[in-house]
């Protein structure tokens, strides 16, 4: 299926997460205000801002990790809140954090086989392998020997065998050299042509602008702004303006 396609599709299916008046906080200080938005099935859609603009906070109170929040998130209609982490994953929902967490001491291929199968319908290693092939070259090499670039593939490759459909990705490019930033974007997009619904956190506007169907742009801690790629395109200087680019 074409991309134009693929965002055709995307454009007109239900909603498969809902945040609804979402607050949260860290201890005694509050985060989040009242957060709201969509994903649509087969959707990739940004959350974008600045620093410290409440985007990964948002991931984490949507996967359970951040406990004190209120509100209502939504997955295919089921509630999430007051569920535990492990109760959210078994819904169907994968995160990947930015600092990707691979285990120094295993091979690439016994990271990738580390997470349990939650539900059927996940990718098997070869279909894992045919996405990522840099990692079918490395599949003995230990994760100590890997580059940021493929630290970031296998990250997002061992959460596609889980069987989880909504992935959450949190700074994919971040520190990462242009070239691999490119790389990793292609995956993305075949991850998603594969069927999948992506909730990616950004900074990287530009980045962000080659992979979105949608942006929701997060100032202190709530949406600002809802735009889709049609939107940026025409007016790139709308969700710049809240970036300061």
């Amino acid at each position: 299926m074409s991309e134009t396609a693929l965002k055709s599709s995307a454009a007109t299916a239900p909603a498969m997460l809902s945040v609804e008046n979402l607050h949260a906080w860290y201890a005694e200080s509050k985060v989040l205000h009242g957060i709201n938005f969509d994903v649509r099935e087969g959707e990739l859609l940004t959350l974008i801002g600045r620093n410290g603009a409440g985007k990964t906070t948002t991931l984490r109170a949507i996967m359970g990790i951040l406990q004190k929040r209120t509100g209502s998130i939504r997955i295919n209609g089921d509630e999430l809140i007051g569920k535990r982490t492990f109760e959210i994953a078994r819904k169907g929902i994968a995160y990947c954090p930015e600092e990707r967490a691979i285990f120094s001491s295993l091979s690439v291929r016994e990271n990738l086989l580390l997470p349990p199968v939650l539900k059927p319908g996940g990718l098997t290693e070869e279909e894992v392998f045919e996405i990522f092939p840099n990692l079918l070259r490395r599949a003995s090499s230990q994760g100590t020997k890997l580059s940021g670039g493929e630290q970031q593939m296998l990250a997002l490759a061992r959460i596609l065998r889980t069987g989880s459909r909504l992935l959450l990705l949190d700074e994919p490019s971040e520190g990462l050299a242009p070239v691999v930033v490119k790389e990793i974007g292609e995956m993305i997009l075949k991850i998603k042509a594969r069927g999948y619904t992506v909730l990616l956190v950004e900074q990287n506007l530009r980045f962000a602008r080659k992979v979105a169907d949608r942006h929701v742009v997060i100032e202190n801690g709530a949406v600002a702004d809802i735009l889709t790629a049609e939107e940026v395109e025409r007016a790139p200087e709308r969700i710049q303006s809240y970036l300061g680019v």
